[in-house]
């Protein structure tokens, strides 16, 4: 295959090689440089707190405002890229799943936050405007990057408990778009299901292995997401297969052939019929326009 989008680990940004494996914490501005090609996408969680400078965030081709005092959220799969100024001043704080839920109870805890796994498949960031919020996750975050940098026994508990106040801090600000019939319940099975379908979307799950796996009959899981999101679980595993065909067609030189032996369809010819009858356009078209060459 031809240049696909590259997944990053947390170790691809450690700052020193003995750096922690499931989080990392530290300044981001102008000199801050990996060896990272964009557009690309992680398989961990990403906070990114800017606090001065200017530019664009595109997250799964909606493109966001970067400004002063503006917190960004990447969940895995997600794919970015970032054009800054060079004034750019903030903070970003990486971490794992399994960092996060070590020692909490509630196992969907991070799935809870509405700026994860978004069921409205945009991320909008926050713009933070109250003296007191930016005083205090400024704050949050420096600690963290300082925290990081001692490698005490206990920092990552230190670090642990400053994840969960930035977290919950913006969970408080965040406004999440209101969906009806939007329940603590049914949410909760939505997001489980999308952070299954991020992880699965090549293997051509059927909704009832979706269901099985979630411990649901595929009746409750179709009429839960129809009756908060309006859409049926086929419609949400159409929209992630057809979005990570647009992603490939955009950000990569796969031909169609390797896309849709990629997203394990049976053939070229049926993966252009299924590309066409969702979006009007064939795989090819589709590029064309988009302004990437074949």
């Amino acid at each position: 295959m031809k240049e696909n989008i590259p997944v990053y680990s947390i170790d691809k940004f450690k700052s020193k090689p003995n750096s922690y494996e499931h989080f990392q914490v530290e300044v981001f501005d102008a000199t801050r440089h990996f060896d990272v090609a964009y557009p690309h996408r992680h398989d961990f969680f990403e906070v990114l707190f800017l606090t001065k400078g200017s530019g664009r965030h595109i997250i799964d081709f909606q493109e966001y405002e970067i400004k002063a005092n503006s917190i960004f959220f990447l969940s895995p799969g997600q794919i970015h890229t970032v054009d800054v100024s060079k004034d750019i001043e903030g903070f970003i704080f990486l971490f794992t799943s399994e960092f996060y839920l070590l020692n909490k109870q509630n196992k969907n805890k991070l799935l809870e936050l509405p700026f994860f796994y978004s069921l409205s498949n945009e991320t909008p960031p926050i713009y933070l405007e109250q003296s007191e919020d930016i005083r205090l996750l400024t704050d949050l975050f420096a600690r963290g990057s300082k925290e990081i940098t001692r490698e005490d026994v206990d920092t990552p508990e230190i670090i642990s408990a400053l994840l969960d106040l930035i977290l919950l801090s913006c969970n408080r600000l965040y406004k999440a778009p209101s969906l009806p019939h939007d329940t603590p319940v049914a949410k909760m099975l939505i997001k489980r299901f999308k952070q299954l379908l991020e992880e699965n979307y090549q293997n051509n799950f059927s909704v009832a292995d979706y269901a099985s796996s979630l411990a649901v009959t595929a009746s409750h899981l179709t009429d839960t997401i129809k009756r908060v999101t309006g859409k049926t679980s086929s419609d949400l595993i159409n929209e992630k297969v057809i979005l990570e065909s647009k992603r490939l067609l955009i950000y990569t030189a796969m031909s169609a052939t390797e896309i849709a032996d990629y997203l394990g369809f049976k053939d070229q010819s049926y993966f252009t019929r299924y590309f066409r009858k969702l979006t009007g356009s064939t795989p090819l078209d589709y590029r064309r326009r988009s302004g990437k060459s074949t």
